[in-house]
């Protein structure tokens, strides 16, 4: 790790983090869970907010996909969606809906501010974000496809969106 110059756990833990979150809105799969923290981990985003039936760690199938990821990143559970994101709001946080719907804008067009804080919300595999969810969304963003599938991955959306935020928020 020395040679590829990488924080230990513990400098991560006592360094800052980025000023934005991912709230998991029901996500089925422990290894989307677990992926998602790995990406957090990656991208040193503040916390990962698990709502509804999302599992929690410790459990083998997030620690599998997480490899610690877990002992790095902060996290919190919320019954539910809507009690974690009113508490967002309170906190200033501009809440980003990751979904393809009516209202939607595409990820171009989308000009993250490094000196403010958003919550981007991933929604379950199936169902996507909660109408709930989607009723308190401040912006809701997609990511624009090309191919015959109108989805992806929530691991794989959690990894687009952490890069873009980073990418425009190291600029400016």
């Amino acid at each position: 790790m020395s040679e590829l110059e990488r924080l230990t756990p513990e400098e991560l833990l006592s360094n800052q983090t980025r000023n934005f979150v991912f709230v998991l809105d029901s996500i089925r799969s422990l290894n989307n869970v677990g992926s998602v923290f790995r990406t957090s981990d990656a991208f040193r985003a503040a916390q990962v907010l698990l709502c509804g039936l999302t599992g929690q760690p410790p459990h083998r199938d997030i620690q599998k996909t997480a490899l610690g990821a877990t002992e790095t990143v902060s996290w919190a559970y919320f019954s539910d969606i809507q009690e974690c994101l009113e508490e967002l709001k309170k906190q200033s946080f501009t809440i980003v809906g990751i979904e393809q719907t009516k209202g939607s804008i595409g990820l171009e067009k989308c000009k993250f501010l490094s000196e403010s804080k958003y919550a981007f919300v991933l929604g379950n595999e199936v169902s996507g974000v909660s109408y709930e969810a989607l009723a308190l969304c401040d912006l809701v963003v997609e990511i624009p496809q090309f191919g015959t599938k109108h989805s992806l991955n929530v691991a794989v959306t959690a990894g687009i969106i952490g890069w873009e935020f980073i990418s425009q928020t190291l600029q400016n």
